[in-house]
């Protein structure tokens, strides 16, 4: 007998779809966010224990709360025993977790857990016969997913890999080390234009809104621009880099090649400038984008904390008159209080949506924790029922409590205030419950992933809107056109892997 309460689900055709092929093989499931992934895991779960009752399922997710939600899930429309669904994290005593392994049916746990006890054995793997990867795309590099694959595949008599992400990524070398790292065999994609998944989207509007960048910020850009430079030609001409005019992404991979030739004895003079160059033009580069994107006030916060640095990479740049000219004319735009554009439009555009649906439901995405505050802050002064929602402390720095996050999400779902402003923890998995009617992306995110999850947000329920704002020619429209290209991209690669299979890395496991 199933173990599904079949009167609390109604499954969808592509969920039903993807769940019969991702029973019989290694399956990455591919579906914007608010398409119902989790209940395709509970599908090929309750197949997956009709075929080995005797077996254990583990659900793995990154964060607490998202963990929380999937043992919910569980507890709602499945007949297994509350007490053999287990939440494990690493706040639980290693000893506990021990017993807890032994009386539990479905393990639900943070991949770091697990692979710690892995390797302390405190668990085995071998009576486990399904393992779901939430949030996929996070099987990269040193994460705990790859390990934890590895060691599934090794121990388990009857083992079957889901992974489940809204995004994978934009290039065939990041998707293809997330099928050689979770052993895949087969992808499976959906977005809005498929026949079976059409009827079920509801119509989402899209609107771009762009500001002027003020003139009086002009003259300090310039200024760090020129600073900018000068790090970057110095990188060019000496061939750390191949262009004048390199991504963040391509600085930050710079500078990790020249400090691990560093580390690995290349200890001479021309290694020791490319780390201060390199680290000089990703700090710029960093402060164009807050001018460009938050504000003065923000690039001012930042150029201080760098000047009052010890480091060597900071005291360098400040030797550099124009980063002193740059301070002093920031703090002057600080104090005059000019602000960035953007500010007064949020709080414009969201009154004009709230004058439009009194009872709207909105969701501002903003980058930065400061950028978050002060859009409450202001929303709030103008009479917008406001909270926001931000990740857990960062060492001294401001934080909520994951009992602090619930309780937000909980009176948002509650209609208790209008606008919800956060940052990144918005972005993966949560559930917010009930429909958002509209997406405010207070700055573009070049990264695809990204992007596709916040739009996923909107347009669950009932027809929403995403809205865009955007600051002329600055970094903002090169991010928002940046994320576009690797979504069309990856759509594309995602689609001839579904239909022409995945090619195995050869190094790795037999597949079989």
């Amino acid at each position: 007998m199933t173990i599904l309460k079949l009167d609390s689900l109604e499954p969808r055709e592509y969920q039903k779809n993807i769940a019969k092929t991702a029973s019989e093989k290694n399956t990455l499931v591919v579906l914007p966010t608010g398409m119902g992934k989790t209940l395709i895991s509970l599908l090929v779960t309750a197949e997956r224990l009709e075929r080995y009752p005797d077996n254990k399922i583990l659900i793995m997710a990154p964060t607490r709360p998202l963990n929380a939600q999937h043992k919910k899930t569980f507890e709602d429309f499945t007949t297994v025993p509350e007490n053999e669904i287990i939440l494990l994290t690493g706040k639980v005593r290693p000893e506990d977790r021990i017993e807890l392994y032994k009386k539990a049916k479905i393990v639900i746990a943070t991949p770091q857990t697990i692979e710690k006890d892995l390797e302390n054995n405190r668990i085995n793997l071998d009576d486990f016969s399904f393992i779901v990867f939430d949030e996929a795309h996070r099987a990269v590099k040193e994460y705990s997913y790859p390990y934890v694959a590895k060691k599934f595949r090794i121990q388990s008599k009857n083992p079957l890999i889901l992974g489940l992400t809204a995004s994978p990524g934009a290039t065939q070398e990041k998707i293809q080390e997330i099928c050689d790292n979770l052993f895949i065999k087969n992808v499976e994609i959906r977005s809005e234009s498929d026949l079976d998944v059409e009827k079920y989207i509801q119509p989402v509007e899209h609107e771009n809104i762009y500001v002027e960048i003020p003139g009086e910020f002009k003259k300090t850009k310039m200024l760090l621009e020129e600073v900018l430079k000068d790090d970057i030609y110095w990188l060019k001409e000496h061939h750390y880099t191949f262009t004048y005019k390199p991504t963040k992404k391509m600085l930050l991979d710079t500078q990790r090649k020249v400090i691990a030739n560093y580390m690995h004895g290349s200890k001479n003079f021309g290694a020791f400038w490319a780390i201060m160059h390199v680290a000089g033009a990703i700090k710029i580069l960093h402060a164009v984008e807050l001018l460009e994107t938050q504000g003065i006030k923000f690039l001012y916060d930042f150029l201080k904390k760098l000047e009052k640095s010890k480091k060597k990479t900071d005291t360098r740049l400040f030797k550099d008159p124009r980063m002193r000219e740059a301070v002093k004319l920031s703090e002057e735009l600080a104090i005059s209080g000019i602000e960035h554009p953007k500010l007064g439009k949020v709080v414009e555009v969201v009154k004009d949506l709230l004058r439009t649906k009194p009872d709207g439901r909105i969701i501002i995405f903003a980058n930065f924790r400061s950028t978050v505050d002060k859009i409450n802050q202001l929303l709030k002064d103008n009479g917008v029922k406001s909270d926001i929602l931000i990740g857990q402390a960062i060492k001294e720095g401001k934080g909520l409590t994951q009992q602090q996050q619930v309780e937000t999400l909980r009176r948002f779902s509650n209609n208790e205030f209008n606008v919800l402003c956060g940052t990144q923890v918005i972005e993966e998995g949560l559930d917010i419950g009930g429909g958002i009617d509209y997406a405010v992306f207070y700055e573009a995110v070049a990264s695809e992933i990204r992007a596709i999850q916040r739009r996923g947000r909107v347009g669950r329920l009932s027809a929403g809107k995403v809205i865009f704002l955007i600051t002329k020619d600055t970094r903002d429209e090169a991010y928002y056109y940046a994320s576009i290209r690797k979504e069309k991209k990856m759509k594309g690669m995602l689609y001839r892997m579904k239909e022409k299979g995945i090619k195995k890395k050869g190094n790795l496991l037999d597949w079989v």
